[in-house]
């Protein structure tokens, strides 16, 4: 049974997602502010995702997010947001978060989002047939899920470690925003798709001397982002 952690002050919103969670089979954890929400992250185990609000009493979701994200890169984490707050979104994935789902949402739209995210984080901690990559000064390993430049060790999230290694199995090969939609984060997803550049983006300031300039992570102009390989 997956753990899933909601963070919401408002108790009428709370129990419903609760509810709706139980129904779906989830093992459901409790936090009404934010102080509460980061203690249960860091003592309770195998929490899989977390359901972060913004506006919370105590720090809010994004200091929580960006302090669990510092020991802990394996957490799902999605962020409920509302909709007229575009920057919110944007700063959510940039401290961390995986996936932010807008306020108000159908049980039907979070359940799918919460088990898109689970695969991902499944993902990250399971094998596959080919248990490793190598790419120049990068290698990739299914097993331990490291990713390590020069043989040191870079920390990525569940959906960063999906982007890598599906940029490593087709490497130098152009992905569309919709090829790389479909395969991390699901066909059924219907959040907005910029959420790939987001989580582009964050991926250079982690592998890149320049990130502005990358040399690995590269933009196909007019289609989309390809990893290229050493001598290509």
């Amino acid at each position: 049974m997956s753990k899933v952690l909601i963070l919401e002050d408002e108790d009428s919103i709370r129990s419903f997602i609760v509810i709706n969670l139980k129904r779906n089979g989830f093992d459901v954890l409790e936090a009404s502010n934010g102080n509460e929400a980061l203690e249960k992250l860091m003592t309770v185990p195998d929490i899989d995702i977390a359901l972060l609000d913004v506006m919370v009493p105590g720090i809010d979701g994004f200091e929580v997010c960006r302090r669990v994200r510092e020991t802990n890169e394996r957490i799902g984490i999605i962020f409920l947001t509302a909709k007229v707050q575009e920057q919110d979104k944007v700063y959510a994935l940039s401290v961390g978060a995986d996936d932010h789902v807008s306020k108000p949402f159908s049980p039907t739209e979070l359940i799918a989002r919460i088990q898109s995210l689970l695969r991902r984080v499944h993902v990250h901690r399971e094998t596959s047939a080919k248990v490793s990559f190598q790419s120049g000064a990068f290698s990739l390993d299914l097993i331990s899920k490291q990713f390590k430049k020069d043989g040191q060790g870079i920390e990525l999230t569940p959906t960063e470690f999906s982007l890598i290694q599906f940029f490593l199995e087709k490497e130098n090969t152009p992905l569309s925003r919709d090829v790389l939609l479909d395969h991390v984060w699901g066909k059924e997803y219907m959040g907005d798709p910029k959420i790939v550049d987001v989580n582009i983006r964050r991926l250079r300031q982690k592998i890149e001397e320049n990130p502005s300039e990358p040399e690995y992570l590269q933009t196909v102009w007019g289609h989309g982002y390809k990893w290229k390989g050493q001598g290509q």
